[in-house]
Formats: structure tokens, C-alpha cells, sequence
């Protein structure tokens, strides 16, 4: 039930853009700013959340500039051999134990994907340094993996070390226009996508 049958109208918009300048703000502020009728706010945004169009979520930086905790990054790309499907991945990710302990501490994001013709994985692994960050891919996602997929189920391994975020989710420039955990009063509306 996706494309064109969830089309943002204009009204959808302008709420979809006070979010993003500030995911905690309430129907009635949202009704104050965009002159939309607040019962229409609540009607339009919990239509949304619905349909999971839009999505909150909380980052906790643990980098250099953060908590200083996790100060490595790595991001992974992970194919598999022919035959092994994105169904499969999906019903591994829904079944597997670890999805909720190892996989959380170790993982920052991953995504499914797909290179050269094989089903892959890429996923963007945090650390105190570079050498946990391969110890623990080695000790514990391989592993993790070729359970589930058998021994010679991955067939390349890439790696990038990453430095820091510049842009996520379209509209969050940290190092350009957040202060204090949200987007700058001062940054244009017209700059924030959708438009």
C-alpha cells in the first residue's frame, strides 16, 4: 500500500516538516505554527504513523564529539553466495536471538542490499577502536551468519573506515544546522525535504 496511494498533500507537509524541525512537538503547537486545524494535525499525523510514513527516533552520539565511548566506525558490505535470498535475510532477522544483544551492541545500522547479483548485508559497525570493531565482526557476526547460512554462505567482505556523520535523513546537517538535539530556529522551512 505504498506509492502513489500515500501522496503527501500540502497539509501533510507542513506537518511533516514541523516534525523533522522537532519530533516532540504536540498537534496544538503544529496547529499554531502551519494554521492547520489541530483535530486535522491529529488526524493527518496519526494517519501517518499508521501507514509508517514517518518514524522517531533517538541518536546518542558515543563518537569524538559525543560520549566518547564508540570512537571507530566501520562500515561493511557483506555478500553472500548466489541463492540466498532478501526473504531469507528478513525471516533470519525476525527468528534470530541475537538480533536483540549482540547485534544491537555492536551494529549502529545495517541495511539489506544487493552487489553484483548476490544478496548482501551492509552494515555500519561501531567501536572503542579498529581492531575491536574486526574482532568483534569476526567473533561474532561471521559466526552468527554461517549458522544460519551455512559455512561458505559468504562469499566477499568489504570494508570502509567512516569518519563523521555529514548528513542523515535527508535534513540533518549536526555539524551545520542542530543545536541542542534539534534543527536550528533558524534554518529555512523551504530548506526541509519533502518540499
Amino acid at each position: 500500500m505504498r506509492g502513489n496511494l500515500n501522496r503527501l498533500d500540502i497539509n501533510d507537509v507542513l506537518i511533516v516538516k514541523e516534525l523533522i524541525r522537532n519530533p516532540r512537538i504536540s498537534d496544538n503547537q503544529i496547529g499554531r505554527k502551519t494554521g492547520i486545524p489541530v483535530r486535522t494535525v491529529n488526524r493527518k499525523r496519526k494517519r501517518m504513523e499508521e501507514l509508517e510514513l514517518i518514524r522517531y527516533y533517538a541518536q546518542l552520539d558515543m563518537g569524538t564529539h559525543g560520549t566518547g565511548q564508540l570512537l571507530s566506525r566501520h562500515l561493511y558490505l557483506i555478500s553472500f553466495k548466489l541463492g540466498i535470498t532478501q526473504e531469507t535475510l528478513i525471516r533470519e532477522i525476525h527468528e534470530e536471538r541475537n538480533v536483540r544483544t549482540v547485534f544491537t551492541e555492536l551494529i549502529y545500522e545495517s541495511h539489506l542490499a544487493e552487489i553484483d547479483g548476490h544478496t548482501s548485508l551492509v552494515m555500519i559497525i561501531e567501536g572503542r577502536t579498529d581492531d575491536e570493531i574486526n574482532a568483534g565482526f569476526n567473533s561474532r557476526i561471521v559466526p552468527s551468519l554461517q549458522k544460519n547460512h551455512g559455512k561458505d554462505s559468504i562469499v566477499n567482505v568489504s570494508t570502509i573506515r567512516l569518519g563523521p556523520s555529514i548528513r542523515l535523513f535527508h535534513n540533518y546537517i549536526p555539524m551545520v544546522n542542530m543545536k541542542k538535539g534539534y534543527l536550528k530556529d533558524n534554518w529555512r522551512n523551504d530548506a526541509i525535504f519533502p518540499r
